[in-house]
């Protein structure tokens, strides 16, 4: 298992399945440090596994209250991502961008919140991945990536994109 095509996706079934929540404000996007678990020391947006019978959604906001004591607002899904670990770990994870939040992040056990400028996000301290489709994520596009991780070092990859159309002219009009 050292590339995408290795791995038969159709009946992949990971061992977790998880969730990432990108805060978006001011040109500004909430990052964590991560204390623990998976991918502890670097830079990540706050999620992580859900509970059983939780929906990926509410996994995701119980995630960011949980590590930075804020709710987030106006959270949309707009990605998926799976992991493959050479070790045999495995990971699926839905990706969430939020425009807003209640309360001010703070620091907790698990996660030191970091807001950075969008214009410098630290990939050089985030998983390989990220820099693939975190622009996507902050232009609206939607999007599916397959990875194939030794430890921390990103094998392989395939990415899809969708950028959403544009409602055509007039249309948004009519309905205001």
């Amino acid at each position: 298992m050292r590339t995408v095509a290795d791995i038969p996706w159709a009946s992949w079934i990971p061992k977790d399945h998880a969730t990432l929540l990108f805060v978006i404000r001011n040109e500004e996007v909430l990052l964590i440090r991560k204390k623990r678990g998976l991918g502890a020391g670097k830079i990540n947006a706050p999620g992580g596994r859900l509970c059983p019978g939780e929906s990926e959604r509410a996994a995701a906001i119980r995630e960011v209250q949980e590590e930075l004591c804020v709710t987030p607002r106006d959270v949309t899904r707009l990605g998926e991502l799976s992991f493959q670990f050479t070790d045999g770990y495995s990971l699926f994870c839905g990706v969430f961008r939020a425009e807003d939040l209640v309360g001010d992040p703070r620091e907790t056990d698990e996660a030191i919140p970091l807001w950075t400028p969008i214009s410098r996000i630290p990939f050089d301290e985030m998983w390989a991945d990220d820099r693939l489709w975190i622009p996507h994520l902050l232009q609206w596009n939607l999007f599916r990536g397959r990875f194939i991780f030794d430890g921390d070092a990103m094998l392989d990859h395939e990415l899809e994109v969708e950028v959403p159309k544009p409602a055509p002219p007039g249309l948004l009009e009519a309905f205001s």
